[in-house]
């Protein structure tokens, strides 16, 4: 198997904002304000690793006591 099948594709901001469900606005919201997954820029576009937002994601604190 070649090295580069292991490796997740990258996700677009649209990928991430279907994933969470929320509007691609509020990503780039929240980029702004250092909040949200982490992100790379490659180019003009902006890219996020699967992983990075699933742990992101695990980290929140949902509020339930």
């Amino acid at each position: 198997m070649d090295d580069m099948q292991l490796i997740a594709p990258l996700w677009t901001v649209q990928d991430v904002s279907e994933y969470l469900r929320v509007p691609v606005q509020t990503l780039y919201s929240w980029r702004q304000t250092g909040y949200g997954p982490p992100c790379r820029r490659v180019g003009k576009h902006l890219r996020y690793r699967p992983v990075d937002v699933a742990a992101w994601l695990d980290g929140l604190d949902d509020g339930v006591a």
